[in-house]
């Protein structure tokens, strides 16, 4: 459960999961030091100390691109790495499934994934250097550490997308649709183009405050593009990474019985983008640990 309140120096709103009550800390727009509270809106207890404003943390490229690898070498990973693979091969090779059951491994694997990249993201923005520990979980809650990450993902992305649906709903009967609505063209489907790509670019601003501050009425779009506009090198370099993976992905083909060769082949590319997709995830949890002074929440 989330807890929100005002900071009692300048009445920004700031949200922290319940596990943190009691806890000290400190607004991320004015510095100002306090204990969270128990409640929601609940005025927090001031804690007298100097106010700092607060500063990025440097090394956000070296921690991306050098320091990333470090947790493909290192041994207390290897349970989470051996569960990367695993979900790969499990989706590879059932692809072919009889009945539905391509479907049903295609949903359980993605869901598997993105439950496993979602705490990727929230163990580095608060400081952990492992990736994250695997907890199915059993019976129902098995059924939710299925579902509840790609709730999450695709929430997010209708957040993000809204104008788009809603301009393609306006437009049905000018026969604009989501297929034809790349044709050059002035006029509507300009002005979609333009929105598709900008949902698409505070994508990874609006996952990482779903994902660390787990409250939907962040997803503002004064509080996306606060630290977009002041760290917008690192930003791009997100955004770049997770559109690197996703690009890759779709390249990506299953097992169609082909020859020996092929399936290695497809199989290597597939664990690949697993890795890709892991230091796509982190460059989004580093993001917030090295800027996250420039967020309101």
């Amino acid at each position: 459960m989330t807890i929100q309140f005002t900071c009692p120096n300048c009445d920004n709103l700031i949200a922290f999961d319940s596990k943190h009550i009691g806890k000290r800390a400190s607004c991320q727009s004015c510095g100002q030091v306090f204990i969270i509270p128990s409640k929601d809106f609940e005025e927090p207890e001031i804690v007298e100390t100097e106010v700092e404003i607060p500063e990025p943390v440097p090394g956000f490229y070296r921690a991306v691109f050098v320091d990333s690898w470090k947790v493909f070498a290192d041994g207390e990973n290897a349970t989470s790495l051996v569960f990367v693979v695993a979900a790969v091969c499990f989706k590879f090779f059932l692809a072919r499934g009889a009945c539905c059951l391509n479907y049903i491994t295609f949903i359980a694997v993605w869901g598997w994934l993105f439950g496993f990249y979602f705490n990727i993201i929230s163990e580095t923005a608060l400081g952990g250097d492992k990736l994250p520990e695997i907890t199915l979980g059993t019976g129902g809650m098995f059924f939710w550490n299925m579902v509840k990450p790609l709730f999450v993902f695709f929430t997010t992305l209708f957040i993000v997308w809204m104008p788009v649906i809603i301009m393609l709903a306006m437009l049905q009967n000018r026969g604009i649709t989501f297929r034809n609505m790349w044709q050059i063209e002035l006029g509507p489907r300009l002005l979609l183009q333009a929105f598709f790509l900008l949902g698409l670019f505070l994508f990874p601003a609006a996952i990482l405050s779903m994902v660390v501050a787990a409250d939907i009425t962040l997803l503002r779009p004064d509080y996306l593009f606060s630290p977009i506009r002041r760290a917008l090198g690192p930003y791009l370099v997100v955004f770049a990474l997770l559109i690197t993976a996703a690009v890759l992905e779709s390249q990506t083909r299953q097992f169609t019985g082909a020859n020996p060769a092929a399936t290695i082949a497809y199989l290597a590319l597939n664990l690949g983008v697993q890795v890709v997709a892991i230091i796509a995830m982190r460059s989004v949890g580093l993001f917030y640990r090295h800027y996250g002074c420039y967020f309101l929440w």
